[in-house]
């Protein structure tokens, strides 16, 4: 036995799990099969310069991911741009949180909103009024179009805000989404305090945002980091501990993390009576896809806010990227979470109905120049009633399960993500100390 752990993963999940770890004095090796660290939200090279494989936001309610990106010296002050809770569909919706003490914030953005009638504000008020005075928890779970039908939303008001909300936090439609697991989302965000509904808006890179700068403080910390080393197979040993191997290399460790997306991590659990439970859990797992389009232009394009939303499809959000990241030119990304009628499009129809889009919500414009489109078949786990997820903990002592899929309140996100890798270092810190 070694006493090292192993990381297998290096997501923000993994990267977490790594860093709170080597904050507790344990010795670590962090195992990537990529080149870039980051998971699924990473940073891809493109011939217009440093992309990512996808456009994540987040939030003042991921007060673990900012506690943990500050540890590792990735000022959020610096990387993340902070504005009030603003959602905005260009021609059709407006709100904007003023800074006031929570709940006033929330109340006085929906009294204000612009474009909805004073029934749909009402109504929007009177759902969240009734899910505080439950707690935020349902009797039962149900789909989130049944939870918005229950508590008699217009149409109108579901199609501009709460189905969109839901999409983008849970990435699988209202018909088929978890209303309890949307309910949470609610909870820490539009009924937290005031700063949690904030929307944190990435300057940089995703890989650059934490995972390397929580690679050099490991190094810096006297673990180690290996990229382009895929594990292949993962050993429980009869005395204790694991044997990881690759191509041309085998360790031994204490404990193990496996901090891999969920169908990499079915694929690599031991296949031993004690992990049955786990695989069954893992196997059952569905997934939703998520699209990103970078639309390249000539001319200018100035979106009225970093991030606004749009109606009628398939886009669903527009990111100013040039101006989040400072780059000269201009970059709009668009968004498309879950399945929608885009997977039937050519490539030349979806950038045509995307640019359409576009130039709705800003006026003319050429076409674009070059565009780079991006889906992820299986970016997270579908989000559906009364799932069950597979809990950290595998049947095996001292190998857990770390992602954001792991059994917790809230849905695939960064946070949940960062809260997992938590989590597992505090589990193990426990087994192997105590």
């Amino acid at each position: 036995m070694t006493g090292r752990i192993a990381v297998i993963g290096g997501g923000y999940g993994g990267c977490a799990a790594a860093v709170e770890l080597a904050r507790r004095g344990f010795a670590v090796s962090l195992f990537e099969s990529s080149r870039i660290l980051g998971g699924r939200a990473r940073r891809v090279a493109s011939k217009y310069g440093p992309l990512d494989n996808g456009q994540h936001i987040l939030a003042g309610a991921y007060t673990e991911t900012l506690r943990l990106m500050r540890l590792v010296g990735a000022e959020p002050e610096r990387l993340l741009r902070r504005l009030p809770l603003t959602l905005i569909v260009p021609g059709e919706m407006a709100i904007r949180a003023p800074r006031l003490p929570a709940p006033l914030h929330l109340t006085a953005a929906l009294l204000a909103a612009k474009g909805l009638a004073w029934h749909e504000r009402l109504a929007a008020m009177r759902l969240m009024l009734a899910l505080k005075l439950k707690g935020f928890r349902l009797d039962s779970d149900e789909s989130v179009a049944d939870l918005l039908t229950r508590y008699r939303q217009p149409e109108r008001l579901r199609r501009l805000l709460w189905e969109p909300l839901s999409l983008a936090t849970l990435n699988t439609p209202a018909k088929e989404a978890s209303a309890q697991v949307f309910a949470h989302v609610l909870r820490h965000t539009l009924a937290g305090d005031r700063a949690a509904s904030d929307l944190l808006l990435p300057q940089t890179d995703l890989s650059a945002l934490f995972p390397e700068p929580a690679a050099e403080f490991l190094r810096q910390h006297g673990s180690e980091v290996h990229l382009c080393h895929p594990v292949r197979k993962l050993e429980a040993l009869s005395e204790g501990g694991f044997r990881l191997a690759g191509e041309g290399w085998s360790e031994v460790f204490s404990a193990v993390v496996l901090a891999v997306a969920p169908y990499h991590a079915h694929a690599l659990l031991p296949d031993l009576s004690e992990t049955n439970s786990c695989r069954t859990v893992l196997g059952g797992l569905s997934y939703e896809p998520i699209t990103t389009c970078n639309l390249g232009y000539e001319v200018s394009v100035h979106l009225p806010r970093p991030m606004i939303g749009l109606s009628g499809g398939p886009g669903q959000w527009l990111f100013d990227r040039s101006a989040l990241v400072g780059k000269s030119g201009s970059i709009v990304s668009a968004v498309i979470s879950g399945p929608s009628s885009h997977q039937d499009m050519s490539r030349e129809e979806l950038v045509a109905a995307l640019h359409r889009q576009i130039c709705a919500a800003v006026g003319p414009l050429p076409a674009p120049r070059w565009q780079q489109i991006i889906t992820e078949k299986r970016a997270t786990f579908s989000c559906r009633p009364n799932l069950s997820r597979p809990r950290m903990e595998t049947g095996l002592k001292s190998l857990l399960l770390c992602g954001d899929y792991v059994d917790s309140d809230y849905p695939a996100t960064l946070e949940t993500a960062v809260r997992s890798g938590i989590a597992c270092a505090e589990h193990i810190a426990v087994v192997l100390e105590g």
